[in-house]
């Protein structure tokens, strides 16, 4: 029984040995470990790569969310609009700042937020739209940036999940995913299309007064060292992470190749299945797939995911239980909330693993076998 992992790190770790290797040799050997020059090295080439003005590297996503809600002035009761389906991080953000979520439905085809509905939940106290590009996929931006235009609203792009993808507007413009909105966030947790090994994260904005915002913000509200102009937090990206992160991002694209290559593979396998709905490619984005996550039509999926499991087959499901039925929002008064497209998502989706190595025959692996299994508990 063959045992596969749903992102392999190791292998890919193995192609670049010799340049992590000296990239963090360099660090230990200078010391720098906190604002060492290979961070502003690298926050200097993923802006070049993003074609955006201005990239702060911070610790991790979550803190990139919060600065950046902290940058824009949102204050305590102000709402807003994100979607429920998506990575608690992208909501958990609202509450420690004592915001108010409204959560909004998402396409059931793209799994993004679902742009016919969000004017419908702006109200007088609605600050800020939060966009999830999720599992690989942008949101619909030209949408969403023209509703936020139209009431005076902030967009920040949660892009933990989507670098290296773009957005092609309606007249052709492309644009990469993170710069469309007033400000962009991202993570790179190892697993990522763009991975550290360890924790980090990064905000970028076109706005240069926001950008000067936002480093203040990260170090501790100051910009000249003892001189504390507002309240900030402690948001470093770490030197040794910024050294693996700029040999990384060398390879970011072939890595998101790579990644579209398993989704054809993948694509081609289960095209017009009964049971099984393939991932949808929106026209307006090129997709990185971050994730491969699939709609079981009507096979059980806890079934399914624990006879993979058997095979030595990982799988995992994001998210199985949505936002606004979690805990932590209970004080919000979300129980009459009706979201059926995210409720249904989140009983039928599944992710098959998918990362840079992965060779045909282990696909060919997976494939086989969850063609199997679906067929035989269908």
């Amino acid at each position: 029984m063959k045992h596969l992992q749903m992102v392999d790190l190791k292998s890919q770790y193995e192609k670049i040995k010799d340049d992590v290797q000296s990239a963090m040799q360099e660090v230990i050997e200078t010391t720098a470990f906190i604002n060492g020059p290979q961070v502003s090295a690298f926050a200097h080439e993923l802006q070049e790569y993003l074609h955006a003005p201005h990239v702060i590297p911070c610790a991790n996503g979550t803190d990139a969310l919060q600065i950046a809600m902290m940058a824009l002035g949102l204050q305590p009761g102000d709402e807003v609009i994100t979607p429920s389906f998506t990575y608690i991080a992208t909501v958990e953000v609202v509450g420690l700042l004592h915001l108010k979520p409204v959560f909004c439905e998402v396409d059931a085809r793209t799994f993004t937020m679902d742009v016919t509905q969000i004017e419908k939940l702006i109200t007088p106290k609605t600050r800020a739209i939060v966009p999830v590009h999720l599992y690989g996929q942008s949101a619909d931006m030209e949408s969403i940036m023209a509703i936020a235009e139209k009431h005076h609203l902030y967009v920040i792009e949660d892009n933990a999940q989507a670098i290296g993808g773009t957005y092609t507007f309606k007249d052709g413009t492309k644009k990469a995913n993170g710069t469309m909105g007033h400000i962009g966030t991202t993570s790179f947790f190892p697993s990522k299309n763009l991975g550290c090994y360890g924790d980090g994260g990064a905000l970028y904005t076109n706005d240069d007064a926001l950008a000067e915002k936002i480093k203040m913000i990260a170090n501790h509200g100051q910009k000249v060292k003892y001189i504390h102009e507002i309240v900030g937090c402690n948001s470093r990206l770490d030197t040794l992470q910024a050294a693996v992160l700029r040999v990384k991002l060398k390879h970011l694209d072939e890595y998101c190749d790579a990644r579209r290559s398993v989704a054809d593979r993948y694509d081609q396998a289960f095209a017009n299945h009964p049971e099984i709905q393939t991932p949808y490619r929106a026209p307006y984005s090129h997709h990185v797939y971050h994730q491969y996550t699939l709609i079981l039509n009507h096979a059980n999926r806890d079934a399914v995911q624990e006879q993979l499991k058997e095979k030595g087959i990982p799988s995992m499901i994001y998210y199985p239980i949505p936002a606004h039925k979690q805990k932590m929002f209970a004080s919000f008064g979300l129980g009459d909330l009706q979201l059926p497209v995210t409720d249904e998502l989140t009983s039928k989706v599944i992710s098959l693993p998918i990362h840079t190595e992965m060779s045909q025959e282990d696909q060919e692996y997976i494939i086989h076998h969850f063609l199997e299994i679906v067929k035989g508990l269908s």
